[in-house]
């Protein structure tokens, strides 16, 4: 009998696990392995800190970002006073989940199959990946962090199976001694409809190597011949590929995390990827940080609106990041003209201070209202066109 479940070790449930085995619940962490997520694999100096990150899972550290327009407009913006860390997922995954197994969690390695219930109490079945046969697990509780298009969401939670999504798609390649525009300090946002039609593409250095990739909720893109253009622009087509992934991305979250009963959602099960720019890890990893309190408020009242608390926590601190981000996609990804506009006020020196200190910090700077009104007047001026994208 295991107190807690957690289908899916990645960021969100490797979390999870090891802050419920920390608090002393005895916890089992299911995950397939064997599967790597396409990720950039950016992770901000927030969630380094908040969740003790060390740096051996540092690849790379980005001291600039680059935005690229459908014109080739470059825009850089420097990150200062830190730096952007880089980690690669093939490592970083299973380093959280020995963490977590470190911690006191049970990790186990299979694929799960249902949830199934004997006189209300919940049984995770799971098919072993060693011996292939089917294993059920006792529990009080399942978190499920079993990604974007969750299979634990879809039974479990209302209306788990009906988010927005993009299909991401990259390639791991051998970094380049030297390329065409290729910086290994240096993140490139190519926002090109020849790209993606409805959201961006990325080179994101990794040390030895980079990710090369693109997004799209767009049916019939060719995903492959896409990246393979992003890689020609940039000097990449000769670079040994390592290895190919695709995955989809959701983007917003779910209006409920939770069944009321003995389930609750964390992390991309959840919906937590941000609007715009796609950022993943530090959500997740937050997802599954308060999937694991209100499991902890659940396990020891045994009140199952106690699991709500995972969805309120996270919104509190993030709702209105999600609002800022998912008007900006909904404002500038639909168009290349509205692309080219969204890089022109990125040289804006206002824009990149307070989007590096959200990005940064993790919250919506107020400091610093003029810059608020400022930012908001020229947004204003692009979207009805008051001014040229071609000025600064």
């Amino acid at each position: 009998m295991f107190d807690v479940v957690v289908i899916g070790g990645g960021p969100s449930g490797a979390t999870a696990a090891e802050d419920l085995a920390r608090s002393g619940h005895k916890v089992a962490l299911l995950d397939r392995e064997g599967r790597i997520k396409p990720c950039g694999g950016a992770i901000p100096p927030r969630l380094i800190e908040d969740f003790s990150i060390p740096s051996s899972q540092i690849v790379a550290r980005i001291n600039t970002a680059r935005m690229i327009s459908p014109t080739q407009r470059r825009v850089d913006i420097p990150i200062e006073n830190g730096f952007v860390g880089m980690v690669d997922r093939e490592h970083f995954d299973p380093f959280l989940r020995r963490r977590a197994q470190g911690a006191g969690a049970t990790w186990l390695t299979g694929t799960f199959l249902r949830i199934e219930r004997d006189n209300g109490r919940p049984f995770v079945i799971y098919r072993d990946k060693d011996s292939g046969e089917e294993r059920r697990l006792a529990c009080k509780l399942i978190i499920g962090a079993d990604g974007a298009r969750s299979k634990v969401a879809k039974s479990e939670v209302p209306n788990g199976d009906k988010i927005p999504y993009v299909i991401a798609y990259h390639e791991i390649i051998e970094a380049p001694l030297k390329g065409l525009t290729y910086n290994p300090k240096r993140c490139d946002v190519i926002y090109d409809g020849a790209i993606s039609p409805d959201f961006y593409g990325w080179v994101f250095p990794h040390g030895k190597s980079a990710s090369v990739g693109m997004g799209t909720g767009i049916e019939g893109v060719d995903l492959k011949q896409a990246t393979a253009d992003l890689r020609a622009a940039h000097g990449l087509s000769d670079c040994k590929t390592i290895r190919r992934e695709g995955a989809p991305i959701p983007l917003r979250p779910l209006d409920r995390w939770d069944n009321g009963a003995d389930v609750v959602l964390a992390g991309d099960a959840a919906g937590v990827v941000a609007p715009s720019s796609g950022e993943g890890i530090y959500y997740a990893m937050v997802g599954g940080r308060v999937a694991a309190t209100a499991a902890s408020a659940f396990l020891t009242t045994g009140r199952a609106k106690d699991l709500q608390l995972a969805r309120k926590l996270f919104m509190r601190d993030h709702k209105s990041v999600f609002k800022v981000l998912g008007a900006m996609q909904n404002a500038y990804y639909r168009s290349d003209e509205r692309r080219e506009r969204f890089v022109s006020l990125c040289h804006d020196l206002d824009v990149q201070k307070l989007t590096f200190e959200a990005y940064m910090n993790k919250r919506l700077v107020a400091a610093r209202p003029m810059a608020h009104l400022k930012i908001g007047l020229k947004n204003l001026a692009h979207l009805t066109r008051l001014i040229s994208a071609d000025r600064v």
